[in-house]
Formats: structure tokens, C-alpha cells, sequence
């Protein structure tokens, strides 16, 4: 992804063993958030991964300072508010499965 401008921001994930019970847990929401306004000045797009609606109100402020977003999710487990800030810059997964076959296809 670097190779064609991307930066990947790619978190750990936390493991919790309790019992019998492993919870794994990314908890990257203030991670994301003070990126996005530490780097703001670095970009003018970004793609985002997520469905949280608690990314609405960032998201939003992005918007009005002129920055292209484009939101990949889940489509049933997005947050309205989400959708409404992607408008048709919305990516769902699923979608994402049958563009790969596809892609997959012409390559050969």
C-alpha cells in the first residue's frame, strides 16, 4: 500500500484472557483521531475504516476543512451518521469480496 501513497496506521491488538474467555480489543479510536488533526496538514483525502458513529463529529470537521473522505465498513453495521458523512464515498466490504474476484478475473 505505501508503494502507491498510502500510510497504514496498523495498531496491535490487545489480548485479555479471562477464564476460559480470550477478548481481543483494538481500542484505536483516540489513536485515530489525534492522527488525523497531528497530520492534517499532510493530506488532502483519506480513506478511513470504520463504521463507528463516534468518528461522525472528526469526520465532519475534515469535511468543512476541505478534506476528501472515503469510508470502508461494513455496510449493515455502519452508523447512519457515518454513512451521511461518506455520502457516495462509501465503500462497503462486502462489495469490496466481488471487485477483487473480479479484478482477480481480468488479471489472467
Amino acid at each position: 500500500m505505501s508503494e502507491i501513497g498510502f500510510n497504514l496506521r496498523i495498531k496491535p491488538v490487545k489480548v485479555f484472557e479471562n477464564d476460559d474467555l480470550v477478548i481481543r480489543k483494538a481500542n484505536c479510536d483516540v489513536d485515530l483521531t489525534f492522527d488525523l488533526m497531528r497530520y492534517i496538514s499532510q493530506y488532502s483525502s483519506l480513506v478511513v475504516m470504520t463504521g463507528d458513529g463516534d468518528f461522525a463529529p472528526i469526520l465532519e470537521y475534515l469535511k468543512k476543512k476541505h478534506k476528501e473522505i472515503t469510508i470502508m465498513a461494513r455496510g449493515k453495521r455502519t452508523a447512519k451518521e457515518i454513512r451521511k458523512v461518506a455520502g457516495e464515498n462509501f465503500i462497503d466490504f462486502s462489495n469490496l469480496k466481488e471487485v477483487l474476484k473480479t479484478s482477480k478475473k481480468v488479471k489472467k
